[in-house]
């Protein structure tokens, strides 16, 4: 790359023929060779491995996806807008801003760790596609959507707290809802994982709620409540959903108390309550016993 000089060793002019250069436009120039832009910095698609100067702050959005960057040294402290650094080859978030005051997206890169993200994003929240373990480090709230599907994550410990938006854990490995929210403001996908359980979920789902491609046998442990529609196919659980398909009766499901773990349904119960519900009795449910 051309600009091989450390960043605080930039003059002036160096620094005006960078800026040229990227088309960064109403800057200020610090003391210590940074920059504040009143603006938006675009250096997608530039083929970087390194940022080309250091920033102190962007009022705009600020991004730097579509890269060969590995690291994110110079980048801005502050940024009153969105930041993208997508689709590098990130292994690390050091660096990062601190203070995001809207999007925040890593998605696609070759992350393990959230270590170093900023600590309030206020807004969306994307670290899907990485190769992420584990949700520590993540801010503790979120006031918008959280998007880490696509990861290896075994659990959501280090999950936020807070999550003003959707919840999107799909495509992971997760074998437990420990550690989710107790409310999700919007859609909860937490399809295509090896869960076995209602148990942890959040107790109210303000959208959608996919939990298709588990292994789950039991309404134990649904939300009380669901402002949406519930996907559970490709569960155990779907054969017997499927012979009454309202949420409202689930309570009563329950209260009848048909299942016993892992796959054995009493049919006598589960009638009594298809026929309280006008629906007509079954002789038995593929991928349970009955007796």
């Amino acid at each position: 790359m051309k600009y091989l000089k450390l960043f605080e060793n930039f003059n002036e002019e160096d620094i005006h023929s960078i800026c040229e250069k990227y088309n960064i436009e109403n800057y200020t120039i610090n003391e210590d060779g940074s920059i504040d832009v009143d603006g938006d910095v675009n250096l997608s698609y530039r083929e970087l491995t390194k940022l080309p100067l250091k920033i102190n702050k962007v009022n705009g959005n600020f991004h730097c996806s579509d890269n060969l960057l590995t690291l994110l040294e110079g980048c801005p402290e502050e940024i009153n807008g969105d930041f993208y650094c997508s689709d590098n080859n990130l292994t690390s978030l050091e660096g990062c801003p601190k203070v995001i005051n809207g999007d925040f997206s890593c998605f696609s890169n070759k992350l393990t760790s959230l270590e170093g993200c900023p600590k309030e994003i206020n807004g969306d929240f994307s670290c899907s596609n990485n190769k992420l373990t584990s949700l520590e480090g993540c801010p503790k709230e979120i006031n918008g959507g959280f998007y880490c599907y696509n990861n290896k994550l075994t659990t959501l410990e280090g999950c936020p707290n807070v999550i003003n938006g959707g919840f999107y854990c799909f495509n992971n490995f997760l074998t437990s809802l420990k550690s989710s929210p107790e409310k999700i403001n919007g859609n909860f996908y937490c399809y295509n994982n090896l869960l076995t359980s209602f148990e942890h979920c959040p107790k109210g789902i303000y959208g959608d709620f996919s939990c298709s491609g588990n292994k789950i046998t039991s309404f134990d442990y649904l939300p009380f409540l669901i402002d949406g529609d519930f996907y559970c196919e490709d569960n155990p659980i779907y054969e017997i959903w499927k012979l009454f398909e309202d949420y409202s009766k689930i309570d009563f499901f329950n209260d009848c108390d048909p299942i016993r773990e892992p796959n054995i349904i009493i049919l006598d119960r589960l009638n009594f309550f298809l026929e309280k519900i006008g629906k007509q009795p079954v002789n038995d449910v593929e991928g349970y016993k009955c007796i």
